[in-house]
């Protein structure tokens, strides 16, 4: 099996998408004043930005040509279940729900070694988690990450298969990113 390891916020909802939900907040709990006070209580479409419509474009593209699968590495996992995020990934045009996402850093083995940096904690705690997702399902063949926080850190943690979108404004989009991706998935053996 084929995997996509996906964050969302820089790399197919990007900066300039950022802030949507507060205007779909407003509009939502003008439209719905009985409901709940808490953001976390409304509907996925409320509670998340949307995707950029490229972004989506291109990863539809990639989903095409290699038959990979989505599992959701981004923080969104904490604020949704996947059935939620599924709902919402094809609200937004992805043509394939998300299978899974990776779990909490917190039930992951550490390396040998490992210390945590506080000024990467979030690099870390994300590599972390995919590992752990990679090495609980052996089934898997092929995978790689996709995130704007660089995860290609050579020492104790990191990952092996990543491809970094570090402009955020622009995410997937960015020129060479889907063919790295796609060269990844196709193309090498991702023991």
């Amino acid at each position: 099996m084929k995997v996509i390891f996906l964050d969302n916020d820089g790399v197919i909802c990007l900066s300039n998408n950022w802030g949507g939900r507060d205007k779909k907040w407003a509009k939502y709990r003008s439209a719905n004043p009985e409901s709940s006070k808490f953001l976390s209580d409304a509907p996925p479409s409320v509670r998340f930005d949307n995707f950029d419509v490229k972004a989506v474009k291109i990863l539809n593209q990639i989903l095409d040509e290699t038959g990979a699968e989505i599992v959701v590495s981004s923080d969104w996992k904490k604020h949704a279940t996947l059935d939620e995020l599924g709902d919402y990934y094809i609200e937004q045009g992805i043509i394939k729900r998300p299978i899974a996402t990776t779990k909490s850093f917190i039930g992951s083995d550490k390396p040998e070694g490992f210390q945590w940096n506080m000024s990467l904690r979030y690099e870390q705690e994300r590599s972390l988690e995919i590992n752990q997702f990679v090495k609980d399902n052996p089934q898997i063949t092929h995978w790689v990450a996709v995130d704007d926080l660089d995860m290609t850190w050579t020492g104790t943690w990191g990952v092996k298969n990543f491809v970094l979108t570090p402009k955020t404004n622009e995410g997937i989009k960015q020129c060479g990113v889907k063919e790295k991706i796609i060269a990844v998935l196709n193309g090498c053996d991702n023991e």
